[in-house]
């Protein structure tokens, strides 16, 4: 009868160790849980529209005026980013050539290459 007892006894021992944990990996979110932060700039949210707005009128799917690239795609932009930045901030050769952006969307762009040139 000792000996069941003592077979019982180690038998649940051994279920509440397997049982129990001290990590709290289960309690971290996710990376993909993570909300990201709602200030950050995005190409979808903030850059698209600044594109549309003041680049595609040359820079557009069959670009145009001496254009040589189209600025048509989140691609297309993110790749060639440094580029853009560089002639946006140009005051002697300037892009678009009608004149600088407000500092405001030079900003902006600025901020979403600073935030890690995110899409959406």
């Amino acid at each position: 009868m000792k000996f069941k007892n003592l077979i019982y006894a180690s038998a649940m021992s051994i279920l509440l160790f397997n049982c129990s944990s001290d990590s709290n990996d289960d309690l971290a979110p996710k990376e993909e849980e993570i909300d990201p932060d709602p200030t950050a700039i995005t190409y979808d949210a903030n850059i698209k529209s600044i594109f549309s707005s003041n680049c595609t009128n040359c820079h557009g799917s069959q670009p145009t005026n001496g254009a040589p690239t189209s600025y048509t795609t989140y691609t297309q932009v993110k790749n060639s980013i440094d580029k853009i930045i560089n002639r946006i901030n140009n005051a002697s050769n300037p892009m678009p050539q009608s004149g600088l952006m407000s500092q405001s969307l030079r900003d902006d762009i600025q901020q979403w290459k600073d935030d890690g040139l995110l899409e959406n």
